[in-house]
């Protein structure tokens, strides 16, 4: 979409992650031709959540596409914790495995944090373990939560230079709102992470010149929240009923973010949409850190991927 005076520029996520996997699979390529060292991701999915099946076999399919080893290990939900641990160590000590992704939610009689612990930080490419948190936090490498990552790549291809920049984060959760604002305290930004408790929300978003929202309630944030011109990053992925009345009766839903999208785009300088925003960027970077993950784990420096 052309840049408009009175609407905001769409920031296309699912354009810039088709880039981004064309520059995974062309890294991958050179990977393989010049050391000889494939890529292999592990995906294990506990039960048949069908959410959850169908976004693993996207996963997969992707993953498979950049030239990578993909590996899907499905585990009935009787699996036992200790089963689920045992799998876990074996493709830790798999040297063709380089990233390990153990999609959640799993099964009550499973802790999820145990599991996830128990990942050889190294091979964590969801990012998630309190070692790779760590690193981000003192600025060492390490392997960043996908979601943060995409939208810091998006913010990065919009703004080009985000220092000096005031940006507010509406969350505070470990998988997007605190990675977030450690990527965005290296890009040199001012950072404020708010959420829903935090005292005149909208005055404190009106401040943003970059607002990135991910509070995971449906449409919570509104046109008047935002300052004219800003860069809104729309994290939240909510279902919802159908517009229609007569679909909504029929039990059919839509997607939106947290972002009231049709006021928002007539006062935001950019914004990304729900669905086509923020989303795409999950899985190609997913496969960025698989690919970063394999140079690592050889010694070797991973070619840069970012546009």
């Amino acid at each position: 979409m052309a840049d408009d005076p009175m609407r905001a520029t769409i920031i296309d996520g699912k354009v810039f992650a088709a880039g981004l996997v064309g520059r995974i699979t062309a890294a991958t390529g050179a990977l393989i031709t010049s050391h000889g060292i494939k890529p292999g991701l592990a995906v294990v999915i506990v039960g048949e959540d069908p959410a959850s099946q169908i976004y693993v076999r996207n996963k997969g399919e992707t993953t498979a596409r950049a030239g990578m080893r993909s590996d899907t290990h499905r585990l009935p939900d009787t699996t036992t914790q200790a089963e689920l641990l045992n799998l876990v160590q074996s493709l830790n000590e798999d040297p063709g495995i380089h990233g390990i992704l153990v999609q959640l939610p799993l099964p009550s009689q499973i802790d999820s944090a145990a599991v996830l612990g128990a990942i050889d930080p190294d091979k964590d490419v969801d990012g998630f373990h309190v070692v790779n948190a760590g690193r981000l936090a003192v600025g060492l490498p390490g392997l960043v939560p996908c979601t943060p990552l995409g939208s810091t790549m998006l913010l990065k291809a919009r703004l080009r230079d985000l220092s000096g920049l005031h940006a507010v984060i509406v969350g505070r959760s470990n998988i997007v709102g605190k990675p977030m604002a450690q990527l965005l305290l290296a890009e040199n930004c001012t950072v404020t992470v708010a959420h829903s408790r935090s005292r005149d929300l909208p005055a404190l978003c009106r401040t943003a010149d970059i607002l990135v929202a991910a509070v995971g309630r449906p449409e919570m944030i509104r046109g008047d929240w935002i300052k004219p011109g800003a860069t809104v990053i729309d994290v939240g992925i909510n279902r919802v009923p159908s517009a229609d009345p007569v679909k909504a009766a029929e039990g059919k839903t839509r997607v939106v973010g947290d972002v009231l999208f049709a006021e928002a785009v007539e006062v935001a300088g950019a914004i990304t949409p729900v669905p086509g925003g923020v989303g795409p960027m999950t899985i190609a970077c997913l496969l960025a850190n698989t690919y970063v993950a394999a140079c690592r784990a050889n010694g070797i420096v991973p070619s840069a991927l970012d546009a």
